[in-house]
């Protein structure tokens, strides 16, 4: 199964100016780094826990008739459409009454029954995210990526001469644990 992001975050959760004031930056000197750090920080938190934080869509391509298909990003907003996908390659919509959404479990699930005859693989495109603004998204979640951009932003060199490696700051993780994805 092949997931692929469709439609990328309009906004980032933190903000610059969230960011600058987060580390007392006063000057537009390091805007674009800065920047560069809020979305890499994002994208760290978000493939590390499985996440979507801001509103985002994807195509998970590939999925068997009859499975029921995991959508590994947490939270799930909405299922978009469900197409089958015939041996020539061509795209038809699954009825919508055919679709099973569990979002009871994490990661929340898709089924199709009953599966559409013809179809050799199902492709899901769904919304994911907390929401649309970067006031959706848990407040222990904004503060750790502003921790996480400080630390970044302090720590330019993952080793420094004569020291040992800068790893991510506890603090941050401690942050995250809630929201992570329990693997039994």
């Amino acid at each position: 199964m092949a997931l692929k992001q469709t439609m990328a975050p309009a906004i980032e959760p933190v903000t610059l100016a969230d960011a600058k004031a987060f580390l007392r930056v006063d000057t537009d000197a390091e805007d674009a780094f800065i920047t560069s750090l809020i979305t890499t920080a994002r994208l760290q938190v978000e493939t590390a826990l499985d996440l979507a934080l801001i509103e985002q869509e994807w195509t998970l391509a590939g999925v068997g008739p009859g499975t029921v298909a995991p959508l590994r990003l947490h939270p799930l907003a909405a299922v978009l459409s469900v197409m089958a996908i015939d041996d020539a390659g061509n795209a038809s919509p699954v009825s919508a009454d055919t679709v099973t959404t569990n979002l009871d479990v994490r990661p929340a699930t898709v089924s199709v029954c009953p599966s559409p005859t013809q179809a050799q693989t199902l492709t899901i495109a769904f919304r994911a995210g907390f929401g649309a603004t970067a006031e959706d998204v848990p407040a222990p979640i904004r503060h750790a990526l502003l921790m996480l951009i400080a630390h970044w932003f302090e720590n330019r060199e993952p080793v420094s001469f004569g020291q040992s490696a800068s790893r991510i700051p506890d603090a941050v993780s401690d942050l995250l644990k809630p929201y992570r994805a329990v693997r039994l």
